[in-house]
C-alpha cells in the first residue's frame, strides 16, 4: 500500500512526485483530493484516466496563498475580500483565466475560466508549497462514486492507480467546497458546499444567485445529474424505511442503522455523510439504502445536493 503518514521528509518526496508528473492523493478539510501538477498535461490526463472521469468535467486547482491566486487568474476586490475572509477554507472561485497553456485547457475542460481554491489543511498546503506548482485535484475516488474522507477510502477506490497517498486522518468538513462563479456582475453559487450560502451573503451584504445546476455538460465540478453514488439504490427524504432498506437517520429518530447527527447538527451530519453512505453501500444485509429528510439551511443545502445526485437513477 502506498499510504504514508506525512512528515517533512514524506512531504518533500510527495512534492517531488507532483513535480515529476506523478499522482498524489492528499487530505483537505473537505474530502481527499487526487493531485497532479496543473502545468503537466500528461499528469492531468492521468487524473482523468485513474478516476475514469470524462474530459468535459472540469477540475479545481489548489494553490497555497492569495498572492498566487492573483497571478493564476483575473481577480477583483470582491473576490480578494471573499478569499481573505474565507480562505484557506472550503470555498472555490471560478475566475477568468490568465494562463492559456494546454495543460490548463485540459483541467478547465476547454472553458475560458478556471476554478481555484486555497485548502484549509496543513498537509495540503505543505504539499502545494513543496511542489511549487498549482495542484489540480478532484476527489480521489472512481468517478460518480462516494467521495473519500479517509486515506483508506482512497486506496479502496483507486488502489495502485495512485503513486502516493498521504494519510492526514479523517476530513473534518466532509463535503466538497462551495463554488462561486465570480465572472459576472452578480455572484452565482454553482455548488453548495462547506461554507453555507447564508455566511457568504452575510459577509457580502448582498444576495448570491443560487443555480442548482444538473447537467451533462458541466461548467464546474459536481453538476452532473448522478454523482457521489453508493453501489446500492438510495431513496431520500424518508421518514419510515422499508424492510429491505438500510436506514440513515438525522436527529432524534428510533430504529436507524446509522445517524448522521442525533442532535441534528448539520456540521456533524456533513462530516459523517460520505463515510455513512460508504458503510451503507458496503454492508451485506440490505439491498437498498434510505436516508431521512435533511433541512435545507446551512450545510443542509450541500448535503441535500449530494444525496439528490447520489439517488439519481440513470
Amino acid at each position: 500500500m502506498h499510504i504514508f503518514k506525512p512528515n517533512d521528509s514524506i512531504l518533500t518526496t510527495a512534492g517531488e512526485y507532483i513535480q515529476s508528473g506523478k499522482l498524489v492523493a492528499f487530505p483537505t478539510e473537505t474530502v481527499y483530493g487526487l493531485g497532479a501538477n496543473a502545468f503537466d498535461k500528461k499528469a492531468v490526463t492521468a487524473i482523468f484516466a485513474a478516476k475514469e472521469r470524462p474530459f468535459f468535467d472540469p477540475l479545481i486547482s489548489h494553490v497555497a496563498d492569495i498572492d498566487f491566486l492573483k497571478e493564476y487568474a483575473h481577480t477583483d476586490e470582491r473576490t480578494l475580500a471573499l478569499a481573505r475572509h474565507f480562505s484557506p477554507g472550503p470555498i472555490t472561485f471560478v475566475l477568468k483565466r490568465k494562463d492559456n497553456r494546454a495543460s490548463l485547457d485540459l483541467a478547465c475542460a476547454g472553458l475560458p475560466h478556471i476554478a481555484v481554491r486555497i485548502p484549509n489543511h496543513p498537509v495540503a498546503l505543505s504539499l502545494i508549497q513543496k511542489s511549487g506548482v498549482p495542484i489540480v485535484a478532484p476527489s480521489a475516488n472512481k468517478f460518480k462514486t462516494v467521495s473519500p474522507t479517509t486515506a483508506q477510502h482512497v486506496f479502496e477506490s483507486l488502489g495502485n492507480k495512485v503513486d502516493m497517498i498521504l494519510d492526514g486522518g479523517a476530513c473534518h468538513v466532509g463535503v466538497e467546497s462551495t463554488i462561486l462563479d465570480m465572472t459576472h456582475k452578480n455572484i452565482i453559487l454553482l455548488r453548495a458546499g462547506g461554507i453555507a450560502l447564508e455566511e457568504i451573503e452575510n459577509f457580502l451584504n448582498e444576495k448570491v444567485i443560487f443555480q442548482n445546476i444538473s447537467s451533462s455538460n458541466p461548467t464546474a465540478p459536481g453538476q452532473l445529474l448522478k454523482h457521489y453514488a453508493p453501489p446500492k439504490p438510495l431513496r431520500i427524504n424518508v421518514s419510515v424505511p422499508e424492510a429491505d432498506e438500510f436506514f440513515i437517520g438525522f436527529g432524534q429518530m428510533d430504529n436507524v442503522h446509522l445517524n448522521l447527527s442525533q442532535i441534528a447538527d448539520l456540521n456533524e451530519a456533513a462530516g459523517n455523510l460520505f463515510s455513512y453512505l460508504r458503510q451503507a453501500g458496503n454492508q451485506k444485509l440490505f439491498p437498498k439504502i434510505a436516508i431521512a429528510p435533511i433541512p435545507l439551511h446551512g450545510l443542509g443545502l450541500a448535503i441535500n445536493d449530494r444525496i439528490k445526485r447520489a439517488s439519481h437513477q440513470e
